[in-house]
């Protein structure tokens, strides 16, 4: 009798977990679960931003932008009337005075340039003749320059054009006709050219004070593979492998972040890598926690964590220094903390009893950005990083080989790299396009 009643209690403990999960699904508002994979439609609001009461749109002071005319136009075509519209007199030798003026902006027809350079030679009286070499990149009897170069490594990585569109808007716009098997020798080229500059933001990376990180699946040739993305305000690097542990960290870093403080969501590779300091990302918290309270009828225990994380964050959003209220307000967050983790959930709520535990493990990385300014409460910038990523697969499908998916990597960090420094990505692709790799130091 006492097994079968302790059967039927665990039996309804059963029960009711599976009906709170299928009352309380993870969804991208209250876990980290993307939008695409909500179930039913999404929630309007998935972000974790607070209401302002404000109406959406431009704000009462906001100062709009219109297109401004130009003070040294290309061209000047001057309108002066040939007769008079009330008598029908000739103006031609009046003196005409300017009423106004205004400027259409427009592109000219585009065209590709053709170059052909003819090698010659000479005869020397020693009876030695001598060819002129041809320049580097006329390496056939017809190449692709290095601006066509450069505009597909932007078309490809920027604009994250399928290789069918960009064939289709190089032959009707430039005129350049080029299969896709072009287009991969092309960025391969310039993937090789990039591969110093590639080395250079590494390294800068790895020796930044704060250094923020994330990690995204993706298909090449039907397999499951990652790219990683490492990123600084200043520099962004990405890398893809097919492995989503240490191994990809350790190919990359071997050494690590000793030096650095390391933000990211908490993924078991990034929290053992070694670093200087650790910070966890709060939003992807604050989200897990709103699923806890769902799920279990608002748990205090999960009440209380939020509202100290929120907190926190304000606290961080006002800091002006390390005054002494702020110093203050900061050691009672951190007493509130060490509350919490020394009061675990009760033990049926399994879900919310693993995250304590997390939290536990945790708890050195949690509160970082409270004691180093620079270092940010969230990994946001890390999941802009990484985003391009899942852009490009949506649009142009998955990557056919892993050289491919690596020449993207190079070519995607070269170009958020010249983003954030407020460089003109054209330009500098086609700059790169232009230099030998062993001309950089």
């Amino acid at each position: 009798m006492i097994e079968q009643v302790s059967f039927l209690a665990k039996r309804v403990e059963e029960l009711e977990e599976r009906l709170a999960r299928y009352e309380n699904p993870k969804n991208s508002h209250n876990s980290s679960v993307p939008p695409s994979r909500d179930e039913n439609r999404p929630k309007k609001n998935q972000s974790l931003r607070r209401p302002t009461g404000r109406k959406p749109g431009g704000q009462p002071g906001h100062k709009g932008n219109t297109l401004k005319m130009t003070a040294t136009p290309d061209d000047i075509i001057e309108l002066r009337p040939g007769y008079c519209r009330g008598c029908g007199a000739s103006l031609e030798n009046v003196p005409a005075v300017m009423e106004g003026s205004r400027q259409i902006v427009d592109i000219p027809p585009v065209k590709a340039v053709w170059t052909e350079y003819r090698a010659y030679s000479g005869k020397c009286g020693c009876g030695r003749r001598t060819v002129a070499d041809f320049p580097k990149g006329a390496d056939a009897p017809v190449s692709y320059g290095s601006n066509t170069e450069g505009l597909v490594a932007y078309l490809h990585a920027r604009q994250y054009l399928p290789f069918k569109r960009m064939r289709e808007l190089l032959g009707d716009v430039f005129n350049i006709g080029i299969s896709e098997g072009g287009l991969h020798c092309l960025l391969g080229r310039f993937a090789d050219s990039a591969a110093p500059f590639y080395d250079i933001i590494r390294e800068r990376v790895a020796t930044a004070k704060v250094v923020g990180t994330d990690e995204t699946g993706i298909k090449v040739n039907g397999d499951r593979h990652w790219f990683w993305a490492w990123q600084t305000p200043r520099y962004t690097y990405i890398a893809h492998s097919d492995n989503r542990g240490r191994a990809a960290i350790d190919t990359n870093f071997p050494g690590g972040f000793p030096d650095s403080t390391l933000v990211h969501d908490g993924w078991r590779a990034q929290t053992s890598t070694v670093a200087e300091h650790h910070q966890s990302c709060l939003p992807h918290l604050l989200r897990h926690l709103n699923y806890l309270e769902e799920k279990y009828r608002g748990a205090v225990w999960a009440v209380e964590f939020k509202r100290l994380l929120y907190d926190a964050l304000e606290l961080k959003r006002h800091y002006n220094g390390p005054c002494g209220k702020y110093q203050g307000d900061r050691a009672n967050i951190v007493m509130r903390l060490a509350g919490l983790l020394e009061r675990p959930p009760d033990k049926k709520l399994k879900e919310l009893r693993t995250f304590f535990k997390r939290m536990c493990r945790e708890r050195q990385h949690l509160l970082t950005f409270l004691f180093i300014k620079d270092v940010p409460p969230d990994n946001n910038a890390s999941e802009r990083a990484i985003r391009n990523v899942k852009v490009k697969q949506k649009i142009s499908g998955q990557f056919k080989t892993e050289r491919t998916a690596q020449n993207f990597a190079k070519i995607r960090s070269v170009i958020d790299t010249t983003i954030k420094n407020g460089m003109n990505v054209l330009e500098a692709l086609d700059l790169i396009a232009k230099l030998k790799p062993q001309t950089v130091d």
